[in-house]
This record gives structure tokens, C-alpha cells and sequence, in this order.
């Protein structure tokens, strides 16, 4: 969906900041976070598309003040309501009770769950299921444009491409459609290209004549020229 969280191409938010050679998890809190996430969607609680779809309702304030994993944090909330395995009382009794008593915390079992270590440690599932897959509509070095429309729900297709021309580069096999998987509609699986655009095309004259954009997308979002 359209929003600030795609930011692609947008100005004014300053420069990287650099943070050093790369760490995984900055707070213990993090590994947690990024564990109950990762392990509701082996249990098929919700998948990443949902998620995505999730982190993309947050508010523009909240987001852009928010941290990786605050986001993450922040969307777990909204499916657990969604898919009504919390609600939003017991969230914020148990946010309450342990704000009065921080040292619970320290008092919380641990529990060890052997069937849902080996659920997670299962390898993934990175194709889609269908039966006979659609065959590719494109081949390598097909003209192609990304179609410029509003897109209300979650969708792999970012605004800063969307009307631009490229060429295909590479067919990557079928894969499950976000646009419909993040709300529940299905899988509805399809081709994915790599599509090369030229880099002054999206970023202007400043770019150096010779760089490309190489972005992964569903043959849905593209027409043939």
C-alpha cells in the first residue's frame, strides 16, 4: 500500500548512519521479539506477508520514531488481536502488571517446547505449492513496464518505479503473490522476474549514465511494451 513506509526515492530523512560491523540484535529483547515472530509463523499463525502488511497500518509518527524491531513488535500486537489469540485488554493488563512489578519478569519459567524447536529448525518452504505453475508470460530481454496504479492493500511493487520501462533479466521461477497472501485471499502464485531498470531513468540525470536497478517483481505488476 501506498505509505510511508515506502521510501524509496523520498528525501529529507539524512544519511545512513553507520553503525559499525554488523550485529544481529542490539538488546536482548530483540532475539526475543524476532523469536516469537519467527516461530507464530512456522506455526502458520500468520505468514510474512501478513506481517508486512502489518508493520505498513502503524502509524506514519510511530513508525518513524520507532526502531527495526519496534515495528515488529508493534504488528505482532496487531495480528495477535487480528487473529484473536490476544486481545487488546490482556495485552495491556499484562504491559500494566508488569510496569507495577518489573521484578516479575525475573520470575517468568522458562519453558522448553522440543516439538516447536524442531518446527523451527524445518527447513523452509521457498516455492510455491502449485500443482502446475503458471507458465512465464516474459522472457530475458522482453521490454516491459511497471504499471502505475494506486494499490490500497500490501503489494511488492514500490512507487518509484511504477510507470517506469525495463527489461527483463532473469526468470527466478513462481512464488506466491503477496498482494493477496497478506489479506488472507490466497497464495494465487506466480511468475517473478528480475527486471533491470536504467538508474537515471528513476533518479535522473545526477546518476551515472551506465548504473542499473535490478528489482525483483510479479509478473501482475508488469505490461509488455
Amino acid at each position: 500500500m501506498n505509505g510511508v513506509h515506502d521510501m524509496g526515492g523520498m528525501h529529507g530523512f539524512g544519511p545512513v548512519q553507520y553503525e559499525g560491523p554488523p550485529s544481529r540484535f542490539h538488546d536482548p529483547w530483540e532475539g526475543r521479539a524476532y523469536g516469537m515472530v519467527q516461530a507464530l509463523m512456522r506455526l502458520r499463525v500468520f505468514n510474512t506477508d501478513e506481517l508486512r502488511r502489518a508493520i505498513e497500518t502503524i502509524p506514519p509518527a510511530q513508525y518513524l520514531g520507532s526502531t527495526y524491531y519496534e515495528r515488529w513488535l508493534a504488528a505482532l500486537q496487531i495480528l495477535m488481536e487480528e487473529k484473536s489469540v490476544l486481545s487488546a485488554s490482556e495485552i495491556d493488563g499484562v504491559v500494566e502488571q508488569l510496569s507495577q512489578e518489573p521484578e516479575r519478569l525475573q520470575r517468568i519459567a522458562r519453558r522448553d517446547n522440543p516439538a516447536l524447536v524442531q518446527t523451527m529448525m524445518a527447513p523452509r518452504r521457498s516455492a510455491s505449492p502449485a500443482d502446475e505453475p503458471p507458465a512465464a508470460r516474459f522472457q530475458p530481454g522482453d521490454r516491459v513496464v511497471a504499471k502505475n496504479h494506486n494499490v490500497k492493500g500490501h503489494t511488492r511493487l514500490p512507487r518509484y518505479i511504477r510507470g517506469k520501462q525495463g527489461v527483463i533479466h532473469r526468470f527466478h521461477g513462481v512464488y506466491t503473490l503477496p498482494d493477496t497472501n497478506a489479506h488472507g485471499l490466497g497464495e494465487h502464485p506466480q511468475p517473478v522476474y528480475s527486471v533491470r531498470f536504467a538508474a537515471r531513468d528513476l533518479w535522473g540525470d545526477a546518476v551515472a549514465p551506465r548504473d542499473s536497478v535490478f528489482i525483483d517483481l510479479w509478473e501482475s505488476y508488469l505490461e509488455r511494451i
